[in-house]
């Protein structure tokens, strides 16, 4: 078992203006490396956003730019499994954020840790990742890109605990879930498969 956590900070509501990344690598071990960096999104930054996360304008003037954070990023991401808390969000980022600079799209492989807790542990009042983590225990400052990215990785490893298997093809399996893929121009996201009786419950 080997994935990467990654987490994005925007500086407005567009999707391609990431301030700050964290990524997280980790294996049955447990966290292996890890990497951050602010970004500059070389646009304004909105005062909801700053209220998140912290991030201001003045923060990343001499910041990389996306460009040239890339190359170290792709070499994180590119033919991994990739997770993320609320992936949809953060694989918007990524996309279109190359999009706009006219970057090709990595080849690589995704799951979302909201979907997977909401699998693993469906009782808990929700799934967001401050409700996750304080269920395990695990004390982080949120809304920082590395700690949001350290979190999601250890909510994956408890859950292989939970389901008690360190191999993601069979956990997956108990988990009823696929694998998103993310791929030139293009993507597929993570699906959950529901069972017969669930099947049943929603179309009620």
């Amino acid at each position: 078992m080997y994935f990467v956590s990654i987490d994005f900070e925007t500086a407005n509501e567009k999707r391609h203006s990431p301030c700050a990344v964290g990524v997280v690598v980790a294996d049955q071990t447990g966290i292996i490396d890890e990497f951050y960096s602010l970004i500059n999104p070389m646009m304004h930054f909105s005062s909801f956003n700053t209220r998140i996360h912290g991030i201001r304008e003045e923060d990343v003037e001499d910041a990389p730019t996306f460009p040239e954070i890339w190359p170290k990023l792709k070499d994180y991401l590119s033919r991994k499994i990739v997770v993320a808390h609320n992936a949809s969000f953060d694989m918007s980022v990524i996309r279109n954020t190359l999009d706009y600079f006219n970057i090709s799209y990595p080849e690589m492989e995704y799951l979302c840790t909201v979907n997977i807790s909401k699998q693993v542990w469906p009782d808990l009042m929700n799934h967001k990742l401050n409700t996750v983590a304080n269920h395990h225990g695990i004390p982080f400052e949120h809304h920082h890109a590395l700690e949001d990215a350290r979190v999601a990785a250890k909510i994956l490893l408890k859950a292989f605990e939970t389901y008690d298997t360190g191999d993601m093809d069979i956990f997956l399996k108990k988990c009823r879930m696929s694998k998103g893929r993310v791929y030139d121009r293009g993507y597929v996201p993570p699906k959950v498969k529901r069972t017969r009786q669930s099947r049943k419950l929603y179309f009620r």
